[in-house]
């Protein structure tokens, strides 16, 4: 399975690699949104992970961009520190498929992504 990974801080990103690769999925890299685009516009993947805050382009953007314009269907995990209820309920409205706060259990993330995108 590819997991293409929008995240911009490198600690989480260094983790969430490490456990994820642990786990026998491949993971893409983005640093911020634009490079995501980027990878999405050439690449297929089985499942976005993305951070909201990140420079260039932002998560909720990264998210409104892939189910508009690029008309992808591709399952969307939101992993943020923004604990506010309403920006749960936006990033739901405008197509994304799981919302986990910031700091989150490596396993509860991997039960959803098994659940988004089970193995056959």
């Amino acid at each position: 399975m590819r997991i293409l990974l929008a995240e911009d801080d490198a600690l989480t990103t260094q983790s969430l690699t490490y456990f994820l690769k642990a786990k026998n999925y491949e993971i893409v890299h983005a640093k911020d949104g634009e490079a995501a685009l980027q990878f999405l516009k050439t690449e297929a993947y089985n499942l976005i992970i993305t951070d909201l805050n990140m420079p260039k382009i932002g998560g909720m953007e990264l998210i409104h961009i892939i189910r508009n314009d690029l008309k992808l269907e591709t399952p969307i995990i939101v992993l943020t520190a923004s604990g506010v209820e309403q920006t749960e309920l936006d990033a739901f409205a405008i197509g994304a498929s799981e919302f986990i706060s910031k700091p989150f259990s490596p396993s509860v993330l991997n039960t959803r992504i098994q659940r988004l995108v089970p193995i056959s």
